[in-house]
């Protein structure tokens, strides 16, 4: 089983995640937009039980705009570190963490959203998978 280690931008939180990511990809929506201060960001999707707290527990703060998105982050520096999802039973550890994790994205979601375009011939969501709760459109490149 692998395992990859992530901390934080200063490292006073450090964590794991074992096995495998049920998930990677891009996310283009107005939210991750705002919260990664960029125009994408890159997710990686794990079952809760994989991501373990190393170090620094008592420094993750959270924030949550609704109830779909629980994001953590670093109370000392300010570094983001990965998002609960509760209604899909997953975490979302942000790629950029996670250094040892070959990042193979085979999926762009809220694409309909998007303010950048991609061309990297991967499948354009408008929103989300219909197994993930959403319209299951597709869009062209």
């Amino acid at each position: 089983m692998s395992e990859h280690r992530g901390k934080c931008f200063c490292g006073a939180v450090e964590f794991a995640v074992s096995g495998e990511p049920v998930a990677m990809g891009y996310c283009h929506c107005e939210s991750c937009r705002h919260w990664s201060a960029g125009p994408v960001n890159a997710f990686t999707l794990w079952s809760p039980d994989s991501l373990k707290i190393l170090k620094g527990a008592e420094h993750i703060g959270t924030f949550h705009k609704t109830a779909n998105s629980m994001r953590k982050w670093c109370t000392k520096c300010g570094g983001h570190i990965f998002t609960d999802h509760p209604s899909m039973k997953l975490v979302d550890v942000y790629a950029a963490v996670l250094p040892t994790l070959a990042f193979k994205p085979g999926i762009h979601v809220s694409y309909g959203e998007k303010v950048v375009s991609i061309k990297d011939g991967l499948p354009k969501m408008k929103d989300f998978p219909k197994e993930m709760g959403g319209s299951g459109v597709t869009l062209p490149e």
